[in-house]
């Protein structure tokens, strides 16, 4: 597998990390028109339409009996728990706030591999876990206004530490199916958990204004399927682990696009919350791992972007 990238390859990388930034900004756009149940659904039902006709297209091989059990309970982890989760913090916390918080998943994913993989951290592991926990206690104190946490970000918390969860839950599941294939299978799976919240949509999408339907229309279409289909271009070309590390500029795009859309920067205690954050990350994926690091090539399927 080489390493490079073609012209095509960097095109499919920028339109993934830039279509999950947006999915930041676009899930405050929506949130005045929906309810954070009735969004999640409305988006994965159109996520949902759009997969299958690519499904169809591309011969999508369906599941094995015995993983679906496996898949369902990752589709509600990593779908319904997340988006639900995200789509509640999200009307007190910021698209860009949010952003920086999920990237903070793969320390979740650490911990959880430590017990339940073996996967065992180096001290530059727990250090680099250390620095990330400060940087998002920043986040959550910094979208509160002052030295108070706001529940908002709690919310982006959780869906973060589900992102870790299913993370470690994929890993075995990715050596037999391609990303494309489980992408579309997980998407289908946390659909269906969508579904009890169907009650009242009909008439939110009635009363709604345009905007905030177009709005998750969008996310459905673009940050959620098409962007997993562009990631899997991504992955087929480059080892996991160098395409992994543009995983963590989506927050860039969220900020920038927040703050020309809807005039949203978050505050400066968020932003330096969030550089720790990274900083932790990145500390944990490069020098915290042994033998080797862990595979985080799949949490563009749990992001919210």
């Amino acid at each position: 597998m080489t390493h490079k990238l073609s012209a095509r390859g960097w095109l499919a990388l920028l339109t993934s990390v830039g279509l999950w930034g947006s999915g930041f900004v676009a899930i405050r756009m929506a949130l005045p028109g929906y309810s954070p149940t009735h969004l999640a659904l409305l988006r994965f039902l159109s996520a949902s339409a759009t997969i299958l006709i690519y499904a169809l297209i591309a011969g999508v091989r369906p599941p094995a009996r015995k993983d679906i059990p496996y898949i369902l309970l990752m589709g509600f982890i990593s779908i319904t728990v997340y988006h639900v989760a995200l789509n509640s913090g999200e009307r007190t916390v910021t698209g860009g706030a949010a952003s920086m918080l999920v990237a903070s998943a793969p320390i979740f994913s650490a911990l959880l591999a430590r017990v339940a993989l073996d996967e065992r951290l180096r001290v530059w592991g727990w250090i680099g876990i250390a620095i990330s926990f400060a940087g998002v206690s920043l986040i959550a104190i910094g979208e509160g206004g002052g030295l108070r946490f706001n529940r908002g970000a709690f919310l982006v918390l959780i869906a973060a530490i589900s992102t870790g969860i299913s993370v470690v839950l994929q890993k075995h599941y990715l050596k037999t199916y391609n990303v494309t294939d489980f992408s579309t299978h997980l998407i289908l799976a946390g659909t269906v958990f969508l579904l009890p919240f169907l009650p009242g949509l009909g008439t939110a999408i009635r009363h709604a204004p345009l905007e905030p339907t177009l709005a998750a229309i969008y996310l459905g279409v673009f940050p959620a399927a098409i962007a997993y289909l562009t990631w899997g271009y991504v992955l087929k070309r480059v080892p996991a682990s160098i395409a992994a590390s543009s995983l963590y500029t989506p927050p860039i795009f969220a900020i920038l696009i927040g703050w020309l859309v809807l005039g949203e920067v978050p505050s400066a205690l968020s932003i330096v919350g969030g550089g720790l954050a990274f900083a932790g990350v990145t500390l944990v994926n490069t020098k915290g791992h042994t033998p080797k690091p862990l595979d985080v090539s799949f949490y563009a399927v749990d992001r919210g972007d």
